[in-house]
């Protein structure tokens, strides 16, 4: 199977950034100790920082779809679901990178 990359769009609620990074960072640390190959990025934006990005690389879709069945992905997730205004979701394929 083809590699596949996760990434999401979080808005946090102006004043809960920083339990919204250390709720994440939770999660990629529970995803990283439990799925082997998941990895995790977050960047922040700079002219808007409460809006943040994550994306990061998995082995294949099924370790994905495991992981966003998982309890542990439910209840890490929705702790962090309290700190947001939006979150939108993103399984990707990838397509070329710079050489």
């Amino acid at each position: 199977m083809a590699m596949v990359w996760t990434h999401g769009m979080w808005t946090a609620k102006p004043g809960n950034e920083d339990e919204f990074i250390a709720a994440w960072n939770e999660l990629a640390d529970w995803t990283t100790a439990n799925f082997a190959g998941a990895q995790g990025t977050l960047l922040r934006d700079r002219e808007h920082p409460n809006v943040f990005i994550s994306f990061g690389p998995w082995p294949d879709l099924e370790t994905v779809q495991a992981w966003r069945a998982s309890d542990g992905f439910r209840d890490r997730v929705g702790r962090i679901q309290q700190t947001l205004e939006s979150f939108e979701p993103r399984t990707l394929d990838l397509v070329t990178t710079t050489r």
